[in-house]
């Protein structure tokens, strides 16, 4: 793998001058870590994009910058106390850090194809590792269908990759729902952050339903995120719900989440599919990469 550092590098950027602290070339992106103020953010850079992965405030770690990443904790608005997490695409080591604060028992495994990655958060974004929280380099399609083999599961499983422009193609499909679909716990959840802005949109959705049957969306208005909520037995009552926003609520509230709010984005399929009936559903054999330019 070539790696090189680069000196500091000032950079204008918008009102506020920006410092890149740490510069790569990976197996398979350039990696920018760069400061501007008081914001310390990991970004890809490629050739159609660059894009930022992850975000932390240097005064204050624990508060959660960007939204997709607040809206994740909708999860546990529908699972309780999750005890074996697996999260697949690193980034900063955001959630893993707060999951392991919020619950400091469970098993985290965090898996991250590109090695360079896992070495820039935690040389730069405080990711931590422990007996309970460990992580792997592989692919998570790889992880997946070793994991299925050993019969393993999970409570809580989080598909956060991005190769900088898009979600890889292959964590995309109805076979690879399929798989992570098996190594699901019974009563666990799949959070899965993607877009609502993308021309993937009606064919991902088309997809999670064929596999999952009705999911919940978690978006805000005009904004670009969704986080995808799948792999329910069933639909939690509204005062279900709001028992754990009021449990949940002082417990997120340090990491600038509000939950509260975050359980009025939740839209259900069930209320209403926003898609057409004849959408095609995404498969090894058809996933349209054309359509990743948006």
């Amino acid at each position: 793998m070539l790696k090189y550092l680069l000196l500091p590098l000032i950079v204008f950027s918008g009102s506020a001058f920006s410092n890149v602290i740490h510069e790569e070339r990976s197996l398979y992106r350039n990696i920018i870590v760069e400061e501007t103020s008081d914001l310390r953010c990991l970004k890809f850079n490629t050739k159609s994009s660059q894009t930022s992965q992850s975000c932390m405030y240097k005064s204050n770690p624990d508060k959660l910058v960007f939204n997709y990443t607040k809206l994740t904790f909708a999860s546990l608005l529908v699972t309780d106390n999750p005890k074996s997490v697996l999260i697949i695409g690193l980034g900063g080591g955001t959630l893993s850090n707060v999951i392991h604060e919020l619950y400091p028992t469970a098993n985290i495994h965090n898996v991250e194809i590109d090695p360079a990655v896992t070495k820039v958060a935690r040389d730069y974004f405080n990711f931590i590792e422990n007996d309970l929280v460990t992580s792997s380099v592989q692919d998570g399609r790889i992880f997946i269908k070793r994991a299925a083999i050993k019969k393993q599961k999970y409570d809580w499983i989080i598909l956060d990759a991005f190769n900088g422009d898009y979600i890889p193609e292959h964590l995309l499909t109805k076979e690879f729902f399929e798989e992570v679909q098996s190594v699901l716990a019974d009563g666990g959840v799949i959070a899965a952050n993607t877009f609502s802005s993308s021309k993937l949109y009606e064919h991902e959705s088309a997809t999670y339903h064929a596999v999952f049957g009705d999911f919940i969306n978690v978006s805000r208005e005009n904004r670009s995120n969704r986080i995808i909520l799948a792999g329910l037995k069933s639909i939690p009552s509204e005062a279900q719900i709001n028992t754990r926003v009021n449990a949940l609520a002082p417990k997120l509230v340090k990491y600038g989440v509000d939950i509260k709010a975050i359980s009025q984005l939740m839209h259900f399929t069930k209320d209403g599919q926003d898609w057409p009936a004849d959408t095609k559903v995404l498969t090894d054999q058809y996933s349209p990469a054309n359509l990743l330019n948006f």
